[in-house]
Parts: C-alpha cells; sequence; structure tokens
C-alpha cells in the first residue's frame, strides 16, 4: 500500500513538473492583451506603453495595449479579474485598483472586482501626485491658491479619473486638511480631465508628473504643490504639502496584474519580461522623457506593498465617505 501511495505521489509531481515545464517552453504562443483601464494620455497608459513594448521584445510575442476606460478604472480591472487566467490578458492598473472595491461598499453596492481576484505581477512606479493649474490663472502659488478656496466655497472645480480613484482621493485629503470646499468633476480618465483643465472647464486638478509634465514645460500648466515626501527630481522647484505645512501624503503607483488563477510558469515568465522592461534602456527613456521613472518591486514585495497600501487606503475611503 505505501508502495502504491508513493509511486502516484511520484507519478503526480512529474506530471505536474512536466505541466509547468510545458507551459513555460510554450507560452506566450499568440498575442497578450494589456488592458489599461483608462483613456490615453494618463499615467497608466504613459507607463504601459513603453513596459509593454519591452517586455514583448523580451517574450518574443506582441503585447498589444487595449485602453478601457470607465467606472474610475472599474470597469478595465474587473475584465482582467474576471478573464481566464492564462496569461493572455495582463492589467496596467493605477492604485486605485485597491479603493475602488471599498467605495462599492461605501456606496452600498456590489463591488465590480475584488483585489484577490488579481494576482500582482511587479511595481513600475510610485509618483506623488502634483497639484497644476493652468498658467494664465490667478494663483502663482499654493498660498493663493488655497486663500481664494477659503473665501471662495466651490469656485474652484478640480477634475479626476472618476470617483475615488488617485486624482480624486488627494484632493479630499486637501480639502479636509485646509476646511475647504471645492467641487469634484469625475472624468472617464487623466487624460481627458488634463484637457478639461487646458480647455478651461475646470480650474485645478491632481495627478501624476507624467500626465502634466510637457504641459508645464510648454508654459500652458503651473505646478503649485506636490503630495511627496520631499523634492521632486523632475520638477525641483515645486514644494512638497509637507513643507507648506499641509501634513498630506499620495503617492500614485503603477503596476502589472494578472487574474489570480494564472499558472506559476506564466506568471514566472511574466515577472522575468516586467523585470527585463525595468531595466530596458528604451523603456527608462521613455519614462525619464514623461517625468516619471521606475521605481520596480518584483511579485513578493510588491503582493505586500499592494495589501499594506490596500490597508491604508480602505481607512482613507471610510474617512472620505459617501460621494456623488
Amino acid at each position: 500500500m505505501q508502495k502504491r501511495q508513493l509511486l502516484a505521489v511520484t507519478l503526480c509531481a512529474a506530471w505536474a513538473c512536466t505541466g509547468l515545464g510545458a507551459w513555460a517552453q510554450t507560452y506566450p504562443t499568440k498575442p497578450i492583451t494589456m488592458v489599461v483601464p483608462f483613456p490615453p494620455g494618463g499615467v497608466a497608459d504613459t507607463v504601459g506603453r513603453p513596459v509593454a513594448e519591452a517586455m514583448s521584445r523580451h517574450l518574443k510575442q506582441s503585447i498589444v495595449v487595449e485602453n478601457k476606460g470607465g467606472a474610475g478604472g472599474g470597469i478595465g480591472m474587473a475584465q482582467v479579474a474576471k478573464s481566464k487566467g492564462d496569461g493572455y490578458t495582463v492589467l496596467m492598473s493605477l492604485s486605485s485598483l485597491v479603493v475602488l472595491p471599498e467605495a462599492d461598499k461605501i456606496l452600498k453596492r456590489a463591488p465590480l472586482y475584488e483585489t484577490n481576484q488579481l494576482k500582482p505581477i511587479a511595481r513600475f512606479t510610485a509618483d506623488p501626485t502634483v497639484l497644476v493649474v493652468r498658467s494664465d490663472s490667478p494663483w502663482k502659488t499654493y498660498a493663493e491658491f488655497i486663500a481664494y478656496a477659503k473665501t471662495h466655497p466651490g469656485r474652484i472645480s478640480f477634475g479626476s479619473s472618476g470617483n475615488y480613484g488617485t486624482m480624486h482621493v488627494p484632493m479630499e485629503q486637501l480639502k479636509a486638511a485646509t476646511s475647504t470646499f471645492m467641487l469634484h468633476v469625475p472624468y472617464t480618465g487623466a487624460g481627458p480631465a488634463v484637457l478639461s483643465l487646458l480647455g478651461g472647464q475646470i480650474e485645478a486638478l491632481s495627478t501624476g508628473p507624467a500626465s502634466v509634465k510637457q504641459h508645464i514645460a510648454s508654459g500652458r500648466l503651473r505646478a503649485l504643490a506636490h503630495w511627496g515626501d520631499g523634492r521632486l527630481a523632475s520638477m525641483p522647484t515645486v514644494p512638497s504639502f509637507k513643507e507648506l505645512g499641509v501634513p498630506i501624503q499620495y503617492s500614485q503607483w503603477s503596476g502589472m496584474f494578472v487574474p489570480a488563477d494564472t499558472p506559476p510558469a506564466v506568471v514566472e515568465s511574466l515577472r522575468q519580461a516586467a523585470k527585463f522592461a525595468a531595466q530596458d534602456a528604451r523603456a527608462v527613456a521613455a519614462l525619464t522623457a514623461s517625468g516619471t521613472s521606475f521605481m520596480y518591486q518584483d511579485a513578493p514585495e510588491f503582493e505586500r506593498f499592494v495589501q499594506a497600501d490596500a490597508k491604508e487606503m480602505s481607512a482613507l475611503v471610510i474617512r472620505i465617505g459617501k460621494v456623488d
């Protein structure tokens, strides 16, 4: 009996190893879709495209970026969470991924997805968001901006990528810390929100540096402050809120995920491709030009980071409460 059990265990182990080996040797055999759950022009798109190009060279198979905006990123995130875990659908997400399920609960509706439906592969960037206004606005400094907000409640409107998203949450932090009221105008992504700011439909917004650096450089937008812990290399003259005496901090990270049931060998292949992309000269140059840089975390470290961030953001969402 013991011999038969030992044989069965040995055969099962051999089968498992053969299966994993087959996955590793054959994957990928067709193009991979990278879902970016926001319209073009935002941080996830800006990071996703050079990363996808570099990973495709490593995997020797094309990676097609598919922008699928809506619900503050929730529609695209849910699509990947519910996809077949075969490695052919991956997600390039922002930190709103850990916020939206909690926000759905606050709003007493069924979450579009749960974070445990997604497996972290790698984090690529982690940037503080930046408060920007048009250059032709009357506010040349943060002090002027916040003084106006305090004396003109509701007169300043700010855009975001959607309720509870990575552009909304930091502005709610600012409102709470300064006891001000500013009007929130949600869009489907950072790209449309930035265009509305440039077009004069809104007065301000908070977003990652990659979304606005070119417009700041061209003189169309002005950065007043950022949510980081120190000066940013890409914007060394812009003060942090901490420097200005406002005790708030927020980081907008980008990372890649796959459905939770993706085979380990496929996960490993994607991890290696992600690591290659983070060290690839072309991808590094593209991100540097956009105003950000790689802050890479491999899957185990990134998974711990996501869990910690989810806990912190859950508490923040509860403080924000229900928003329209």
